[in-house]
């Protein structure tokens, strides 16, 4: 199989949660071969900082609000183009249980981890229908996306990941169904070295030594790791189809 990216080069990629961690590794990534992207995010400066090239569009969006995205989608369609790409890197923890779970954590994660890739998944593939594009969706799910993992406070989280597997599979058999070439993948880190448990801080100040702990005593992935596997599954041919992705640290244990 030869792997390239050239079939992609000015074409237009949307990437969620571009102003940190795997998102903005993506963006300069997604950049550097040529691509024009849009970067969704609430913080449209953090996105601006990563590049000056102008191929770079940052548009506000807040994702658990739906018409954030929908306004997004339709800045796109109105200003550059049929859209090519869409790479779901955004997802928030909170630090919460269900003995004692906090009911607007639980919806926090549900909104952003999963509602919000649906309603992106389902804005693409329309656009990508309307225009004959025979595009590729990319979502950052989790390896808690498939096991519950026995470590407290990540339990509530794992559930609101493993309906992204069951959406990625869901997708892709709707598409056969009607016949359509577009590509879906899913790609599961182990532990990656963001900002995600410093926000699951802000939410609830008291898990601090937690989070230290979790973060000290596990071995994790950079961002730029799983930048690397989006560009190689974005290199594979036309034919290809790589439906899961799953990228540990070594020594990981869970």
């Amino acid at each position: 199989m030869v792997l390239s990216i050239e079939r992609w080069v000015g074409k237009v990629a949307i990437v969620t949660g571009a102003s940190s961690g795997v998102g903005a590794e993506v963006v300069k990534s997604l950049l550097k071969e040529n691509i024009i992207v849009v970067g969704l995010a609430r913080r449209t400066e953090k996105i601006r900082e990563l590049s000056s090239s102008k191929n770079l569009h940052a548009v506000k969006v807040d994702l658990s609000v739906e018409d954030d995205i929908l306004r997004a989608f339709k800045w796109v369609k109105e200003n550059l183009g049929p859209i090519h790409i869409l790479i779901n890197c955004a997802g928030i923890l909170r630090l919460t249980d269900y003995l004692e779970g906090d009911t607007k954590m639980w919806k926090d994660m549900m909104d952003v981890n999963y509602h919000a890739v649906c309603i992106t998944t389902r804005e693409a593939v329309k656009d990508m229908r309307a225009n004959g594009v025979n595009g590729h969706i990319i979502h950052i799910n989790d390896v808690g996306g498939y096991k519950v993992l026995d470590i407290k406070h990540l339990n509530v989280y794992c559930a609101t990941k493993f309906p992204v597997t069951a959406a990625v599979e869901g997708l892709r058999l709707e598409l056969n169904a009607i016949g359509s070439k577009i590509k879906v993948s899913c790609i599961n880190p182990g532990y990656v070295k963001t900002d995600l448990f410093k926000n699951a801080i802000i939410a609830d100040s008291s898990l601090q030594n937690f989070a230290d702990e979790f973060e000290n005593e596990n071995p994790a992935l950079e961002p730029s790791d799983i930048a690397d596997g989006i560009i190689y599954l974005l290199s594979t041919a036309e034919n290809v189809q790589v439906r899961e992705l799953t990228i540990k640290p070594i020594g990981e244990e869970f």
